[in-house]
Parts: structure tokens; C-alpha cells; sequence
């Protein structure tokens, strides 16, 4: 499980050009789930996203979580972060999940955000997707699953 992690001063989701989702200041999420991935890793991943340090505190240092800031987290499935792109010039997607095991591990993660009281809205799996968003920073963090990881 690879996770791409923005903090955002807003981020949307459009689908067919109609608005499906936003948040205000807080966390875009890109996840990407391996086959091989875990509800373990998930809600791992989703408790290191809620609790990772990276906004500033009075003294402008990175020091506060999406939970201390109460800012909002969007989630968006990507399976393209799993891509293998160290032979050639077109990326291989073999080791990324298949739908019907990719998903579940998606609400997973969304509800380990949840239970860690953070607001969270999510992208629609599957769908072709459009995400804007105004990186607040800019800072990005790239995270993988499992402790140890990332």
C-alpha cells in the first residue's frame, strides 16, 4: 500500500464534470493498494495519515497533525501508484490489486481515518476522476504500508 500525502488548502473530486466530493484545509490522500496488501496495513496506514506532523504550529514549525488542525482528509484510489516502471517505458500495473480486493481495502483505510475522528470524503473507486487541488506548502509526503515502512 503506497500513499501520497498532500496537504491541501482545498481538493475536489469531479467525475463526469459534476463535483463528488471536497474538503477544505486538511490532507489529499492518493492511495494506491497492492495485492498483497492487508485491513492490518490499511488501518496502519490510516493512523500514521491521522497522526503524521506536518502542519505548523505557532512557531511555524511542522508539528501538528490533521487531527490537531481539525482538518479534513480526501481520499482518492489510485492504482497507478503501484506501478512498476523499472523495465522499459510503459508502466506495469500487475501488482496492483484488483477491484474486488483493492475497495474493501479502501473503506478500510477511510474508516481507520474515521475512527480516528477525522472528516473524511472519498473519490469514487473506479470511476475516471478529476482531482483539483491548491497544495498548501507545497507538501507532499510519500508513505508505504506496514510498520517498519514508511
Amino acid at each position: 500500500m503506497r500513499a501520497v500525502v498532500q496537504r491541501v488548502a482545498r481538493a475536489s473530486v469531479f467525475v463526469d464534470s459534476r463535483a463528488v466530493s471536497g474538503v477544505g484545509a486538511g490532507l489529499l490522500v492518493l492511495l494506491g493498494v497492492a495485492e498483497d496488501d492487508t485491513e492490518a496495513e490499511a488501518k496502519w496506514l490510516a493512523h500514521k495519515v491521522a497522526n503524521l506532523r506536518i502542519f505548523a504550529d505557532a512557531e511555524g514549525k511542522m508539528n501538528l497533525s490533521v487531527k490537531d488542525v481539525r482538518g479534513e482528509v480526501l481520499v482518492v484510489s489510485q492504482f497507478t501508484l503501484i506501478a512498476n516502471t523499472r523495465k522499459g517505458f510503459r508502466p506495469s500495473f500487475v501488482s496492483a490489486a484488483p477491484p474486488l480486493v483493492a475497495a474493501p481495502l479502501v473503506s478500510c483505510f477511510v474508516a481507520g481515518l474515521e475512527a480516528e475522528d477525522v472528516p473524511v470524503q472519498s473519490g469514487v473507486f473506479g470511476a475516471h476522476m478529476q482531482v483539483d487541488l491548491l497544495n498548501d506548502g507545497p507538501v507532499t509526503i510519500v508513505l508505504e504500508k506496514g510498520p517498519g515502512a514508511g
